[in-house]
């Protein structure tokens, strides 16, 4: 017999088995209303109804079903109601008409009563998960009247389950993980189980968990429904997800139980149990020379076969870098070890290397054993490359003096070629660092030389670039800087610091301090500035000033004040001129001049007044001499002022301005002209340059030295050239004439525009003269210029007249 008919059929024997438990004791032991209990526990006595008082039974009463619970079994149906219980009283003695009353939950709808017999009836099929149990209350009436014959009594009707309701997981389906290599019995994850029936009653909702898929690998405990690891050594690395399949079976698990599934989906996670592994033991570069430092010159990869941090590694050179020439780092995308330089390689010096390079995880668990690192070597072949020059130097630092002739030798630069070949150097001057040329170099041997004299006031530095060219391949080049300093010379000759004006007192005292001087000095010689100060010869003897060097301080004092005294209302003024000299080799002078005023001044020795006339020690000018000197002066300022008024006056245009229009002089009559186009007002600029709209004609405002050679002009009669083509050749003879000045010339047209069928009505270029000219023919062109020949004809007649 088939499982499934089996487990069918022991439902079935279950289900009468509990119909039987629960109707049988419902239908032969009814309870009586009015009592409390129908039966007390072993030894007492019951009390029987109909027996009088004082008489008593004493009788074995039998162990009977508490009168006010009932019980009906869930999810029955059948063709008939189905009878839960009976109700009765020691009223119903069979003389009296009596009813029972029904009330409470589900009274009428879900439960009916029998009102003669008491017979409690289930009307509809009821589900204990719905509700477990109804409250009613019961009461004997009397059928007559209504009225009631005993107090209601409460009692309870309990739904008694049956295994309707299988087993769910409401959580699932479920995702866990458990770490690689776990030992056998580790806890991956819990599911649960719930089941709709009654937990007290029977087995119904008694739950045994099973595997059903996921063996040898995992097990669950029936109870628990914990999931355990069952296989020992599993690695993620050959299989990383499971997928386990869980049974719970209510019943406990017996035959004929309901049962429900759920999956569990379990990963394995990584743990560092794979040490990283090169791909190659033997890696092979080949480098150029030329290879900037910090650039990559290979690469080597060691493979790990965990995941995320766990397959991580490092790399280092172990071997063979002694001169810290290379270094290695880790792509933290690729995991690649990149290979670089930290300084330059050089092919003539060393052309090959061998380095052993090693990998480490950068993680590592002490409990996964070891050692989780692996090791490659790595040779790298040195390729000759076309380098530049090199100079000695990256930079030089040259001096020369102010005062150094042309083609002096400042210094020489140096650079080699670093090639096997050496091939033989050029050397130039980068002209962007000296834009003024101010120097020179030998393109074979490096040395630089003055093109220029320098003056170190000027410029006290010069910062040049040399470039060093391979003769073979100009394309290598390499540059330095040469720094030139102008050493100095006594070549400036001291002065003044400033304009010095002195005032004295016409009062003053002989000896005292009239001012003091400095001077300065654009040379800037090592040991410093020392200035000595004295008068010109001529003023060696001169009995009013002297002046005194005293510890670089320089007085000038007066002698004599009875040169200062007022001569009638006039004051003078002196001007003293003062040899300066430096100390240096050789040295330097200059004389400088320092104006002295003698002022009227009062009793306090303040300044009161001063005049401008001027004495000069010890040469001075009259002052008729100033006087004629200014008057030139001002004779030149006036010459010139009037040469820039003609100026301005000549330069005027000749032509119409912008802002004038030409049509603002034209007067319009009615007078019928030549053409139809003259009806209208005209286009100006036709008349200017008929052709200038079909391209730019550039002008020339400088007078060209070559001299325009014209060509003949065309002479046209009457009836002769297109006045337009006329008209367009002057134009372009105008135009193309370089000698012809464009701002200052003026070209006119005799142009009475075109669509006459007259023609021109110029008499320019007519052959005849006025009087012979017959102007009877204009009658003859049509009445546009009838009234024109009326008009010249009455002129002739006039003139015979």
């Amino acid at each position: 017999m088939p499982k499934q008919s089996e487990e069918m059929l022991m439902d079935l024997w279950m289900s009468l088995l509990l119909v039987w438990i629960t109707c049988v004791p419902c239908v032969s032991m009814t309870p009586i209303i009015g009592q409390s209990k129908s039966t007390q526990t072993g030894g007492s006595t019951a009390v029987a109804s109909g027996l009088g008082e004082g008489q008593r039974l004493l009788s074995r009463a039998k162990r009977g079903w508490v009168w006010n619970q009932m019980f009906v079994l869930e999810e029955f149906s059948g063709p008939d109601p189905i009878l839960v219980g009976r109700l009765h009283t020691d009223l119903d003695v069979g003389s009296k008409n009596i009813k029972y009353v029904l009330a409470g939950e589900g009274a009428g709808t879900i439960f009916a009563i029998n009102e003669l017999t008491g017979d409690i009836h289930a009307m509809k099929r009821l589900d204990r998960e719905e509700k477990a149990e109804y409250t009613l209350t019961a009461q004997v009436v009397n059928a007559d009247t209504d009225e009631p014959l005993e107090p209601p009594s409460e009692f309870i009707i309990k739904v008694q389950d049956i295994n309707d309701n299988p087993p769910q997981f409401i959580e699932g389906p479920y995702r866990a993980s458990v770490p690689e290599m776990s030992p056998v019995g580790t806890p991956v994850t819990r599911v649960t189980a719930t089941d709709a029936d009654d937990p007290v009653y029977g087995n119904s909702a008694k739950l045994v968990y099973s595997i059903l898929e996921g063996q040898p690998y995992f097990s669950v405990d029936p109870n628990s429904a914990t999931i355990k690891i069952a296989l020992h050594g599993m690695d993620r690395e050959m299989r990383e997800e499971y997928l386990v399949v869980i049974q719970a079976k209510d019943m406990g698990g017996h035959m004929g139980g309901l049962s429900g599934t759920t999956t569990v989906t379990i990963t394995l996670t990584d743990i560092n149990d794979n040490p990283p592994k090169f791909s190659k033991s033997l890696y092979e570069f080949i480098i150029p020379e030329d290879l900037p430092t910090g650039k990559m010159g290979g690469k080597v990869k060691a493979n790990d076969r965990d995941i995320g941090e766990n397959a991580k590694s490092t790399y280092s050179v172990i071997e063979g870098n002694d001169q810290g020439v290379f270094e290695i780092v880790t792509d933290p995308q690729t995991q690649e070890g990149l290979l670089r330089l930290k300084k330059p390689l050089d092919y003539e010096s060393k052309r090959a290397y061998t380095l052993k390079v090693e990998a480490t995880n950068v993680r590592f668990e002490p409990s996964s054993g070891g050692p989780f690192k692996d090791t490659a070597t790595v040779k790298i072949v040195v390729e000759d490359a076309d380098e530049p020059p090199v100079f000695s130097k990256p930079m030089y630092s040259l001096e020369v003096n102010e005062n150094a002739p042309i083609n002096t030798v400042i210094g020489t630069v140096n650079a080699r070629d670093p090639d096997s070949t050496g091939s033989s150097v050029r050397y130039f001057i980068d002209r962007h660092t000296d834009l003024e040329r101010q120097f020179n170099i030998n393109v074979d041997d490096g040395k630089i030389t003055l093109a220029k004299p320098l003056d170190r006031e000027t410029d006290m530095w010069h910062n040049i670039t040399v470039t060093a060219t391979e003769v073979r391949n100009h394309s290598q080049i390499s540059r330095a800087i040469v720094a030139i300093r102008v050493m100095d010379i006594n070549d400036n000759a001291p002065e003044f610091a400033t304009e010095y004006e002195a005032f004295l007192c016409e009062n003053g005292k002989p000896g005292q301090v009239i001012q003091t001087v400095s001077a300065v000095d654009k040379d800037d010689p090592i040991q410093g500035h020392y200035f000595d100060y004295r008068l010109v010869p001529e003023m060696l003897n001169n009995p009013n000033f002297t002046i005194k060097n005293n510890q670089a301080v320089y007085k000038i004092s007066s002698t004599d004040n009875t040169l200062f005294r007022k001569r009638g209302c006039n004051t003078e003024m002196y001007f003293l001129p003062i040899i300066v000299t430096d100390n240096g080799n050789p040295p330097m002078s200059s004389t400088n001049t320092l104006t002295i005023r003698v002022c009227g001044c009062s009793k306090d020795g303040i300044v009161q007044s001063c005049n401008v006339e001027a004495y000069v020690l010890p040469i001075g000018l009259s002052m008729g001499a100033l006087i004629a000197i200014l008057a030139c002066i001002i004779l030149l300022l006036v010459i010139v002022v009037l040469f820039v008024t003609l100026r301005r006056h000549k330069n005027e245009p000749l032509i119409i301005k912008d802002d004038e229009d030409v049509r603002e002089n034209i007067i319009r009559y009615d007078d019928e002209g030549g053409g139809e186009e003259d009806t209208e007002a005209f286009d100006i600029a036709t008349l200017q340059n008929p052709d200038g709209i079909n391209g730019y004609l550039p002008r020339k405002d400088i007078k060209p030295d070559l001299q325009f050679m014209p060509r003949a002009g065309q002479h046209s009669g009457p009836n002769g050239v297109d006045v337009d083509e006329f008209i367009n050749v002057r134009l372009h003879e105008a135009d193309n004439d370089p000698t012809a000045p464009p701002y200052d010339s003026i070209q006119i047209y005799g142009y009475e525009g075109r669509g006459s069928i007259a023609g021109s009505l110029s008499s320019l270029e007519t052959a005849s003269s006025d009087s012979d000219q017959n102007y009877d023919y204009l009658r003859e062109w049509g009445p546009r210029f009838r009234r024109l020949g009326e008009l010249y004809s009455v002129g002739e007649s006039d003139r015979e007249t």
